[in-house]
C-alpha cells in the first residue's frame, strides 16, 4: 500500500529541525562504527547508498509509534527497513536480555498497518540481538532505530538513569554494543500524542547524519536519545543538543505536560528543555549501566 502522501507531509515538518540537528549527532567522543559502508546496502540514494534500518522499540511490534516510524520510511527509496519488535509491551525493561539456551523465539507478524515485522518473545535488547544474527545474513544495518517510544525518556525516573530503565534506550545500547550506530526516539505524553513530530525529528537526525552513517563513521560510544514535546497548546521551539539530567526539579513531574509556550532559553539539560518545549537530543553512554560487558 503506497502512502506518499503521509511520508511527503512529514518529511516537510523536518525542515525546521535539519538544520538544527546537523551539528547534534552522536560521533563525538569515541570510535566510528562498524556496520560497513553504504556500496553494499544498494544503489542510488542522496548520500551515496541506500540507508539499512533495524527498527525496533519497547511498546511491542503492534504499537502506534513504531507503525509511525515504518510508515514514514516505507516508500522512501534511499531506505531499506526491517522491523523486529517484541512480541508484547516491555517497557521498562532496560537492557535486560533473555538467557539461552534455549534459543529466542519469533515469528513472522506485521506492524499496526501492516508492514512484515519480526515479533521477538523477549525483550527490547533480544529483539535487537535477535535481528541482527538472523535478519541480516549479507551485511549489517547501517544503524538501528528505537521507538518512537510512547512516552518521554528524560532525565531521572523515580530516582534512576533512564539509561538503566527504559526499554528504548536499552535496545539502542545494546546494538551500539554490538557494532551497530543506534538512535532511541521518545515522544512527549499529552492529550494527543504527536507522533508525526516525532518522526519528523527522526528523519531530521537521519538526514543529518546519513553520509556518516552510511560511511560506518558514526560513534559507537554514546547511543542519541531524542525526547520529543507533544503540544497541547503552542508549538515545539525548536531542538537543542543536552546532556542528560541528573537531578529532577523539586516542582516538577515527569509525567506531566510539557510547556511549549514557555519562554525559558537554553536549558541546561534534557529534562529542563524538553518539559519547555524543546526537542531534546542527548548522548547517553552506551555502556552505561554495564550494557557492553554483560553482552561481552
Amino acid at each position: 500500500m503506497i502512502r506518499t502522501h503521509r511520508f511527503q507531509a512529514v518529511l516537510l515538518l523536518t525542515l525546521g529541525l535539519a538544520v538544527a540537528l546537523l551539528g547534534c549527532d552522536s560521533g563525538s567522543g569515541g570510535t566510528g562504527g562498524t556496520a560497513g559502508s553504504g556500496g553494499s546496502g544498494g544503489s542510488g540514494g542522496s548520500n551515496g547508498g541506500v540507508l539499512r534500518i533495524l527498527i525496533t522499540n519497547d511498546d511491542g511490534v503492534g504499537a502506534d509509534g513504531i507503525d509511525a516510524i515504518v510508515e514514514a520510511l516505507r516508500d522512501d527509496p534511499n531506505s531499506e527497513i526491517i522491523v523486529s519488535a517484541p512480541a508484547t509491551q516491555q517497557s521498562s525493561t532496560g537492557d535486560s536480555t533473555t538467557e539461552t539456551p534455549p534459543p529466542l523465539e519469533a515469528t513472522e507478524t506485521t506492524t499496526a498497518s501492516g508492514y512484515p515485522a519480526t515479533a521477538v518473545m523477549g525483550f527490547p535488547a533480544d529483539s535487537v540481538i535477535y535481528g541482527l544474527e538472523n535478519l541480516y545474513p549479507d551485511a549489517p544495518p547501517h544503524v538501528v532505530l528505537s521507538g518512537i517510544n510512547e512516552g518521554q525518556n528524560v532525565g531521572l525516573w523515580n530516582g534512576t538513569l533512564l539509561s538503566q530503565i527504559s526499554g528504548t534506550v536499552g535496545a539502542a545500547k545494546t546494538a551500539a554494543c554490538l557494532g551497530v550506530p543506534a538512535l532511541a526516539s521518545s515522544q512527549g505524553e499529552g492529550d494527543v500524542i504527536d507522533y508525526d513530530s516525532g518522526v519528523a525529528a527522526v528523519l531530521a537526525w537521519l538526514e543529518a547524519n546519513r553520509a556518516d552513517l552510511l560511511a560506518g563513521e558514526v560513534s559507537l560510544e554514546n547511543i542519541t536519545s531524542i525526547n520529543i514535546p507533544s503540544c497541547d497548546t503552542g508549538s515545539i521551539r525548536g531542538a537543542v543538543e543536552v546532556p542528560l539530567g541528573t537531578e529532577k526539579p523539586d516542582d516538577l513531574v515527569l509525567t506531566g505536560p510539557q510547556d511549549c509556550e514557555s519562554t525559558l532559553e537554553n536549558p541546561g539539560d534534557d529534562i529542563e528543555g524538553f518539559f519547555n518545549g524543546f526537542t531534546t537530543i542527548t548522548p547517553v553512554p552506551s555502556n552505561s549501566s554495564m550494557t557492553c560487558d554483560k553482552l561481552n
